[in-house]
């Protein structure tokens, strides 16, 4: 009994330095933050958000008047507050890139439907719901058709 006595009362507790270990923690949080919008940015989605929400409908590549009826099936048409329109066209977006869209917008996300397609991108946008003709204003729902690869 005194000899576990003498061992428990023999070591040492250990030492913890815990602004030390929050000041890591943040850095990596930081480092992780950062990776993920320079991953975002590379992949053009940054810029792809930036003209396609915060432009006008004429400067937008397929809001040009040779947007054909096909293009309608993957661009959103957008109300803003002040009674002004624009497209958002999604196509050839991933999902993961076209999530940051709606945010902006204030849309919510519906449904999401796999659909097999010969020759598309995995996880691509083929269609949304309500698409152009139709607006949609903050607070609607998109419903989303990718492709299942």
């Amino acid at each position: 009994m005194n000899a576990m006595n003498r061992l428990a009362d023999s070591a040492e507790t250990p030492a913890f330095d815990a602004p030390q270990i929050e000041r890591r923690t943040r850095r990596r949080r930081a480092v992780g933050i950062a990776a993920v919008a320079a991953a975002l940015i590379a992949a053009g989605g940054g810029t792809a958000l930036a003209t396609s929400v915060g432009s006008s409908s004429s400067s937008t590549p397929a809001a040009s008047s040779t947007a054909t009826k096909s293009d309608d099936a993957t661009t959103l048409l957008y109300l803003f507050s002040d009674g002004t329109t624009t497209r958002l066209p999604l196509a050839g977006l991933s999902l993961d890139m076209a999530k940051p869209v709606l945010e902006k917008t204030q849309t919510k996300l519906g449904t999401v439907t796999k659909k097999a397609v010969k020759g598309c991108k995995p996880t691509s946008v083929l269609e949304v719901t309500p698409h152009a003709p139709k607006t949609i204003k903050p607070g609607d729902t998109v419903n989303f058709t990718i492709c299942a690869g």
